[in-house]
């Protein structure tokens, strides 16, 4: 565990590490502590509970939860805290993550829980930087950098395509 995280990112599963491994990587790039658990809310709900009561009095700003089939452990962090909870609907066997994206993005009035899309680990690391940017100069000026980073890159790929054309572009 690192000292001072400011984002929990706990999955309902080690199968799920791959997916929640890109929130992580997103909060290395940027400098963001973050704490990584598997604690299922099916399984280990005693788990769950102490993890979602405690977070906030242990300095954590953002939670991302990953979970698939029912998915429910991103809401259950939710009913727990009042920190915001970022859900990342994992991909299943049967039913491609629909399942998942469904049973996360679908809650009760009252319990939000801001939702990525299917397998965004990525996603849910920018948002819960974007979340804690709000409140940190410093983090907001590298968030625009990146986000101007990646608008740069896209530019060059049109004006690449433009020049070229869509065939020869797509035999690079």
């Amino acid at each position: 565990m690192k000292k001072n995280p400011k984002v929990g990112i706990i999955m309902g599963s080690d199968s799920d590490l791959e997916v929640m491994a890109e929130a992580a990587k997103v909060l290395e790039e940027f400098g963001v502590l973050y704490e990584i658990k598997v604690a299922s809310a099916h399984r280990s709900p005693d788990l769950i509970h102490k993890y979602a009561t405690t977070a906030k009095n242990r300095g954590l700003k953002v939670i991302i939860a990953g979970a698939g089939g029912a998915a429910h452990l991103a809401g259950v962090t939710a009913s727990l805290t009042t920190i915001p909870v970022v859900g990342v609907p994992i991909k299943t066997k049967n039913l491609d993550g629909l399942d998942s994206l469904l049973s996360t993005v679908n809650m009760p009035s009252g319990v939000p829980v801001a939702t990525v899309g299917i397998n965004a680990g990525k996603n849910a690391g920018l948002l819960a930087i974007q979340i804690l940017a709000l409140s940190d100069k410093n983090l907001e000026e590298r968030l625009t950098s990146y986000k101007n980073k990646m608008s740069d890159e896209i530019k060059v790929k049109g004006d690449k395509l433009e020049k070229i054309g869509y065939k020869k572009y797509l035999e690079k």
